[in-house]
């Protein structure tokens, strides 16, 4: 099937209800899984939708400064591990007490059990030295190549299948494992697999980690400090009314795989 499929899209552009809340029911549902992983394999077909969905993000200047790099192989794997292995050790040490306890009691990771890791990089060089729109903010590729990993999130979600971002890594050491050049910048390293539960809360909410932020809390208007007039409507509670998991993928926890020191918490 075509990604451009017509029947995707109903009318002049407009989408349905149904198509409407697909969109943001995949967007609620998405979680950092860490666990939970099936052995299942993730066909060639499947993985080409999800990293052509990256590769549709948008960019600036449309340079499109990202590449994916596909670890299958357990060697490659257990090389990455390790470094995570090392650098979570150095990360514990910065916590004390109750915090150091439930920093190591989480699970931050999914490397092998995963049948697919991907490692998404940037290439700051890409497009020339004068990238349209990029002259005043030149990290606009940095933030292109996160756009790029949240479409491959939302399209992995929505083929049913787990991501959870590794980020306690030394990317410098990763570069030399992955065989990526010097002046190529990794920005993630991803575990993907089909999983036998999505949870229905982030981990890190679960385990008291940390809360999320009600939405009316951080929405400025016109300035910075002006807020919405008393009584408006709450939206976090108004979206997950309406986009509520209903108990899908719940373990027998109540607990997925969440992230922690600089991950992605969701």
């Amino acid at each position: 099937m075509s990604l451009q499929s017509d029947s995707l899209i109903s009318g002049k552009g407009q989408f349905s209800d149904h198509e409407r809340a697909a969109v943001y029911r995949v967007i609620f549902e998405r979680r950092d899984v860490r666990r939970n992983f099936l052995r299942k394999p993730i066909a060639d077909d499947v993985l080409a939708r999800i990293l052509t969905a990256a590769h549709h993000a948008g960019s600036v200047g449309f340079m499109q400064p990202w590449d994916f790099v596909v670890v299958r192989q357990r060697a490659t794997k257990r090389a990455v591990k390790q470094l995570f292995q090392q650098t979570n050790a150095q990360a514990a040490l910065r916590y004390e007490g109750a915090k150091a306890t439930l920093y190591r009691s989480l699970k931050l990771e999914g490397i092998e059990e995963a049948p697919v890791n991907i490692g998404v990089t940037c290439s700051r060089q890409r497009g020339g030295p004068h990238v349209l729109g990029r002259s005043t903010v030149r990290d606009t590729d940095l933030y292109s190549t996160c756009c790029a990993i949240q479409n491959l999130w939302l399209a992995a979600r929505a083929e049913g299948i787990g991501v959870g971002w590794v980020s306690i890594l030394d990317h410098g050491a990763l570069k030399q494992v992955l065989g990526i050049p010097r002046p190529v910048k990794v920005l993630a390293y991803l575990c993907l697999g089909y999983v036998s539960d999505f949870a229905t809360q982030p981990d890190l909410e679960v385990a008291g980690w940390r809360a999320r932020i009600p939405v009316e809390d951080l929405i400025h208007y016109e300035s910075w400090g002006k807020k919405a007039p008393s009584g408006g409507r709450k939206s976090d509670a108004h979206h997950e009314g309406l986009h509520k998991n209903r108990g899908r993928g719940k373990n027998k926890t109540g607990r997925g795989a969440g992230s922690v020191e600089g991950q992605s918490q969701g």
